[in-house]
């Protein structure tokens, strides 16, 4: 789907002329539940609010807004999509473009962890917060939580995660929380682990945070043990997409396998889908689709 020259002549007007029109846009949109048949696929879309703008060997894949929008239009026209998750800016230019109408629409919150920068895993919520949430009528929230043993930035982080899950199980809106096992490295930066006993204490962690755990759903990478990695809670989890990785078919199949642990009831993926290795974002779309519905017929 384009965004024609005419389209996109007119976002920047409303950007500039009206400026409370994107907000009103989101806000008045045509809403849908949260679930219709206890299956979910979002699509991500809250990367750049961080400063990760490349994708693969691209460092600046992401950087033209013309295209990203194009690519996640492509996605939420597909019927097997429910929503997207974005930043403010982005689920605003979503709205603006109508394509948001009947769709799920999630806040990224803490986006304060730059990408690369000595304070990354000191995360602060600087894009949404639960007030914004609910006024803006969105349909619910995300944070992320990184834990490094070796690194002071997790502790703020953990209050902070934990307050924006019981301020939006107030509201009885959902908060999707990403817990992952990081640590830092000689010179300084910021690297996940590949550890699976560590990413399992990580989801225990993320499953008890907050006020409340009523409202909380995680998001969850593929790894080698999915079902022991959720072993540990009760909570539905969402499988994440991460990095486009060098073998797409892999990367497929380990969502799939994913699919078959009880408490998986979905994805949420990003770059993966809207900067697939050969370009196709509409077949990459249509091929997550059949996996979190396997019946549903979609394209």
């Amino acid at each position: 789907m384009r965004l024609d020259d005419d389209r996109w002549r007119e976002l920047l007007e409303l950007r500039a002329t009206q400026p409370e029109a994107a907000v009103e846009a989101l806000r008045t949109r045509p809403r849908r539940p949260l679930l219709t048949d206890g299956r979910l696929f979002v699509v991500a879309a809250d990367h750049t609010a961080r400063g990760m703008l490349g994708v693969g060997d691209d460092p600046f894949a992401m950087v033209d807004r013309r295209q990203l929008l194009e690519r996640l239009l492509v996605s939420l026209a597909h019927p097997g999509v429910d929503g997207v998750l974005g930043s403010p800016d982005v689920l605003e230019e979503l709205a603006l473009l109508g394509a948001l109408d009947g769709k799920l629409a999630f806040g990224t919150m803490n986006r304060g962890g730059i990408m690369g920068a000595r304070w990354e895993l000191d995360d602060r919520m600087t894009a949404y917060d639960a007030e914004g949430i609910a006024h803006g009528g969105l349909d619910g929230g995300k944070v992320l939580l990184r834990i490094a043993d070796d690194d002071p930035g997790t502790a703020p982080t953990l209050e902070a995660c934990a307050r924006a899950v019981s301020a939006l199980a107030r509201r009885g809106l959902p908060i999707m929380v990403e817990p992952l096992p990081y640590h830092i490295t000689e010179d300084g930066t910021a690297k996940l682990l590949d550890d699976d006993d560590k990413l399992l204490r990580a989801v225990a962690v993320a499953a008890a945070i907050g006020a409340t755990s009523s409202s909380t759903w995680l998001k969850v990478p593929a790894g080698r043990d999915v079902a022991r990695m959720l072993s540990v809670t009760t909570l539905p989890a969402l499988i994440l997409g991460g990095a486009p990785g060098p073998d797409p078919e892999a990367t497929y199949a380990s969502w799939e396998q994913a699919m078959t642990v009880p408490n998986v009831r979905g994805l949420v993926v990003g770059r993966a889908l809207l900067y697939p290795p050969d370009g196709d974002v509409a077949g990459a779309i249509a091929r997550a689709a059949r996996i979190v519905r396997p019946g549903a017929g979609h394209g």
